[in-house]
């Protein structure tokens, strides 16, 4: 294997494992819309959004339009 090959090969190999890594935290909410907002409200069933710190925003839906 010539060395050009072999950190070209390193190279991507490092790029896939990032793109494995990020599919499921990024990409696959963002394919899958409906299902991710179902998820959160499970996931958010149980806060109260009245007690946040001073200074801080108020909670909204990341999915909401702008």
């Amino acid at each position: 294997m010539t060395p050009k090959l072999r950190t070209a090969l390193v190279f991507s190999g490092f790029i896939s494992l990032i793109g494995a890594a990020f599919y499921p935290i990024y990409f696959r909410p963002l394919m899958r819309l409906e299902e991710a907002k179902k998820e959160q409200a499970i996931n958010r069933a149980g806060i109260v959004q009245d007690m946040q710190p001073p200074g801080l925003k108020v909670w909204s839906d990341p999915f909401g339009r702008k």
